[in-house]
């Protein structure tokens, strides 16, 4: 599965796009998938290390717990009101945990607070912004196996 670094080679042009959303604001939306199969939603900060995407939590924290036991995820950016809205990114892919200390480190140094953190690199099934363009609602999708494809509606 791609990391981000990978994506952003086979699609520069929405990797940029996508990583002005996401770097836009702190905080982000993550959903994860709890025991029962239901969705679970929490905040989360994002780190860039090293051309990947990280996240990072507290020891114990139910979206890490859930994403050990199921490493799915989405991704939204924060978002603004209209109508200054400048569109929205989304991700989806895999949550893999990095235990190793020099990766753990890094994300430490990046911000992340706590020496006992989760810390997960966020590998990717999907990427999408949406945002409008002479009034018309612009969808912008990658996937590995699809590549880029454009979507337009009125």
């Amino acid at each position: 599965m791609p990391s981000w670094s990978t994506f952003a080679d086979a699609a520069p042009a929405l990797a940029q796009r996508a990583r002005a959303r996401l770097d836009a604001h702190v905080h982000k939306t993550l959903a994860t998938v709890r025991a029962d199969g239901s969705p679970r939603i929490s905040g989360i900060e994002t780190r860039w290390l090293e051309g990947d995407l990280f996240v990072g939590s507290m020891p114990g924290a139910r979206k890490a717990l859930d994403l050990r036991r199921d490493p799915r995820f989405a991704l939204h950016s924060g978002s603004e009101d209209p109508p200054a809205w400048p569109g929205d990114a989304k991700l989806a892919g895999v949550a893999h945990e990095v235990t190793d200390d020099e990766a753990v480190r890094l994300a430490i140094l990046a911000g992340t607070p706590d020496a006992d953190a989760h810390v997960f690199r966020l590998d990717l099934r999907e990427v999408s912004t949406v945002h409008v363009e002479d009034d018309v609602l612009v969808v912008e999708v990658w996937t590995p196996e699809r590549g880029l494809r454009r979507i337009e509606r009125t």
